[in-house]
């Protein structure tokens, strides 16, 4: 009996894993992959550009009107150049901006005030936008008081009604109509060249 059992193990073969189809498995997981996996890809600061002057020389700005905010290479922030810091610049913009042509030092109407801001060609990325989203968020609490009690800062009517935010206020309104706060309370961002440090 035991030589019959050896007979039968000797003749059975050892069992193998088929590998054949592995590689076309692996093959059209790698496709799948390929198809389905989105790549994040980096679009930048969303701004709208001004359109093109026809004339060279852009309009003149009175000195009182502008305010300058300088961003050094090493990320050190100057406005109207003094020494200052990235959390100032809010209340600086809207200081500058509210003024009505109260203190000499700041702007004659929010219309006619200008925020100029430049870099240095090795400015911190991070420190660039930092300051441009403080200089944006200036805007973006006036447009908020101004959407809470529909009227502008001057106490001029400019709403029929009042909103919770300006976000709820552009909720609101219809692809056709006009967005009355920022006609009537323009945004005046201007974004010099960078030195190139030469």
């Amino acid at each position: 009996m035991a030589g019959l059992l050896d007979k039968r193990r000797s003749k059975r073969e050892d069992a193998e894993t088929p590998t054949s189809s592995m590689a076309d498995i692996a093959f059209l997981l790698l496709i799948f992959f390929l198809v389905t996996t989105t790549i994040n890809v980096d679009t930048g600061i969303g701004m709208t550009l001004p359109p093109q002057l026809e004339q060279e020389e852009p309009p003149p700005v009175q000195e009182r009107n502008l305010l300058r905010v300088l961003v050094n290479a090493s990320g050190e922030v100057l406005i109207d150049d003094n020494m200052s810091s990235v959390n100032q610049i809010r209340e600086e913009v809207k200081t500058h901006v509210l003024n009505y042509g109260e203190n000499a030092d700041y702007s004659d109407s929010p219309s006619d005030a200008v925020i100029s801001l430049k870099t240095d060609a090795q400015t911190p990325y991070r420190i660039y936008i930092d300051v441009l989203d403080e200089i944006q968020m200036a805007y973006r609490e006036i447009y908020n008081s101004i959407a809470r009690s529909g009227n502008l800062p001057s106490g001029e009517s400019v709403l029929d009604e009042t909103y919770e935010s300006y976000e709820a206020y552009r909720e609101s309104l219809e692809p056709e109509d006009d967005d009355l706060v920022r006609e009537s309370f323009p945004r005046n961002i201007s974004i010099a060249e960078p030195d190139s440090g030469n």
